[in-house]
């Protein structure tokens, strides 16, 4: 195998910056191409990164042999045609969230992923928070005994300017839902990997400030399947924007932690002291005001998946159920009717 790991991103919209520099910041990783629909932007990228080759159509660059993994930045709704393209080019993959907006799109990439034996990892970077990953461990040591509540507090702020800014934000077509479905998404996953799949959802959604075809604001009630309830709010339309927060309540405990650490680390007779973590660079109003930490991670771990076979951290299977739940939200909202989940 070569020295390097050979990586070229699709789409070169705000995202895919954070995909240039955990690649280019990886010894083992090189930037080889960009590709987006606007060459200007996809060049601009390269000359930042020093990427040497740009194309405006994906599926030319695709048919380099100097390519081993490409990273699926482009529109939500557009990751399915260029995940599948990918595998059939025999191209490993890093997709963006959400993994697609549409059941039959992720069946299908995770089909074409299995048949054509690549590795697709996929960029949920809240799972590898030090809040996330020692309030999972108090989960599935016991600690809470008894799973009672699990609630996940996603109150971001988008202006209206937002929303202007690129043509297929706010749409079903391109963005596939709202609050929930680009910003919500990365909570929502979060709360069910902490909490366990959901049964069912009862819920309320709709544009109530902005004008945008999705919801701005949106509450669900869930219930888990291991009887657990729980709720959900996500918004775009709070001003200010509050820091995420997730609330785990069991028969023995609770556990409160947000973007600026842990809150609440409470079990009943014990006086164990609250984990210090790292926190999280808050992104509740500005969506670049993010950290590129998480992305470095999943690169290395999609490289060290390829290197010794395994599969990534967060697989397609996995990436899909935050999807598929908030699929199920927008259902209910619809038809006023409780959702059972299809897994």
């Amino acid at each position: 195998m070569q020295e390097s790991i050979r990586f070229a991103i699709v789409g070169a919209g705000v995202i895919s910056d954070f995909h240039a520099k955990a690649i280019t910041q990886h010894p083992q990783a090189e930037l080889v191409a960009i590709s987006d629909i606007v060459l200007e932007k996809a060049n601009k990228l390269a000359d930042a990164y020093n990427a040497a080759s740009v194309y405006s159509d994906y599926e030319q660059m695709l048919k380099r042999e100097d390519i081993d993994v490409v990273c699926v930045c482009t529109p939500s709704g557009l990751h399915g045609e260029v995940v599948i393209a990918a595998a059939q080019a025999g191209k490993h993959i890093l997709c963006e969230k959400p993994l697609e907006i549409k059941a039959g799109a992720m069946t299908e990439m995770l089909a074409a992923v299995n048949k054509h034996g690549v590795k697709m990892g996929c960029v949920f970077q809240r799972r590898i928070m030090e809040a996330s990953l020692v309030a999972r461990r108090a989960v599935q040591e016991g600690k809470l005994g008894k799973l009672v509540l699990g609630d996940a507090y996603l109150k971001y702020y988008r202006s209206p300017e937002y929303y202007r800014s690129a043509g297929w934000r706010g749409t079903w077509q391109f963005d596939g839902g709202g609050a929930l479905m680009n910003q919500g998404v990365h909570g929502i996953d979060l709360i069910q990997w902490l909490m366990g799949d959901v049964q069912s959802v009862f819920a309320y959604s709709a544009p109530l400030l902005r004008d945008i075809e999705v919801e701005d604001t949106a509450v669900a009630v869930l219930k888990y399947k291991n009887g657990a309830f729980g709720v959900i709010q996500g918004t775009t339309s709070v001003y200010p924007a509050q820091e995420t927060r997730f609330e785990l309540h069991g028969e023995k405990g609770t556990i409160i932690f947000a973007d600026s650490g842990i809150k609440k680390w409470s079990f009943l007779d014990s006086d164990e002291e609250i984990p210090i973590v790292q926190p999280r660079m808050d992104s509740s109003s500005n969506p670049t005001d993010i950290s590129s930490d998480g992305h470095y991670i999943l690169v290395d771990d999609l490289i060290e998946a390829i290197r010794n076979d395994r599969q990534p951290l967060i697989s397609g299977e996995e990436a899909r159920k935050s999807v598929d739940l908030i699929l199920a939200i927008y259902e209910s909202a619809q038809t006023g009717k409780e959702v059972i989940l299809p897994y």
